[in-house]
């Protein structure tokens, strides 16, 4: 097989080392890279631009990579350019230049992505993932995104159990000690005017008997059931069981529905399940995790990746 695929990750990626080995398995040419992290000390890289076209190669410790001969990339989770501890304004301008020339020549690779960074940074906004999931179909909860208390107040008093989600997952470590936010249920009486520092997503509660997390990797949809007593299964993986059902009817096509509309060729869907089956639509992650759904239910969705990612792609000139 011909092209190489290129697997941008940071070093310690057991889920992308699980596709690694598949497509080894199928005789892939693979390189693995970590652009925020092998650069500038352990790879360099060029690219050409004129008239006749483009062209370049990157290279590290281990690989030489002609830019012309990717056939795929796999897109899962590299170092970022810009590291924790940058406080000179030196730093922050050579790791805004990496982002914008290396990381503009790697999303710029007439290939498939799976996923495109681009579309992973779009597809992570949690309103653009509420109105696509009602344009492909879907039953959402009722939703607000706000920084006014009055109206926190008065969708608290529309609907009878409320939970806060963030937007977006950041680095937050109260008293020095990493913490995680949960799915977390509202009491209207402990809000207060803190409600308009930030836009909050607040979100009726689902009467729900299970999750479903929908893995899809082009053509194949993998759909486990989870049941947990917690609101947010997350808390803690050690009461949960999962199960490898069927979608409930249309769900796997409205699931293809919804990655065209945003441009992606893989997504991790949350849905809640109701008592009489029906899916609640809750988000879709466009990177999200699945390594450990593979080792509990034998799902092969690293298989499924990497076929994508072998299959004959047309590139874009």
């Amino acid at each position: 097989m011909s092209g190489v695929v290129l697997v941008l990750t940071c070093l310690d990626d057991p889920t992308a080392d699980m596709v690694i080995a598949q497509l080894n398995k199928r005789g892939a040419h693979v390189a693995r890279v970590d652009p925020g992290a092998d650069f500038p000390s352990e790879a360099s890289f060029t690219t050409r631009y004129d008239q006749g076209g483009h062209g370049g190669y990157l290279t590290t410790t281990s690989r030489h990579v002609d830019l012309d001969t990717v056939r795929a990339v796999y897109y899962r989770r590299p170092t970022p350019y810009l590291p924790d501890d940058a406080s000179s304004q030196i730093e922050r301008f050579a790791a805004t230049q990496w982002r914008y020339g290396l990381g503009g020549v790697l999303a710029s690779l007439p290939c498939r992505y799976v996923n495109h960074p681009w579309r992973i940074l779009a597809a992570e906004h949690k309103p653009l993932q509420l109105v696509t999931a009602l344009r492909v179909g879907f039953t959402i909860p009722p939703t607000l995104i706000t920084s006014s208390l009055a109206d926190t107040r008065a969708f608290l008093a529309e609907h009878e159990r409320v939970i806060y989600k963030p937007l977006r997952l950041t680095e937050y470590t109260p008293g020095g000690t990493p913490a995680t936010i949960w799915a977390t249920p509202v009491d209207p009486a402990a809000l207060d005017e803190t409600v308009t520092q930030a836009p909050h997503l607040f979100q009726q509660v689902v009467d729900k008997a299970a999750d479903l997390r929908v893995t899809v990797a082009g053509n194949h949809v993998f759909c486990v059931r989870i049941t947990s007593p917690l609101l947010d299964w997350r808390r803690d993986y050690d009461q949960i069981s999962y199960a490898l059902v069927d979608p409930p009817a249309g769900l796997a096509a409205a699931c293809h529905a919804y990655l065209r509309e945003l441009g992606l060729t893989f997504g991790a869907f949350d849905f809640a399940l109701t008592a009489d089956d029906a899916p609640v639509f809750l988000e879709c992650n466009p990177n999200g995790q699945w390594g450990w759904l593979e080792e509990a239910t034998g799902a092969p969705i690293a298989g499924a990746i990497a076929d994508l990612l072998m299959e004959d792609h047309e590139r874009r000139r």
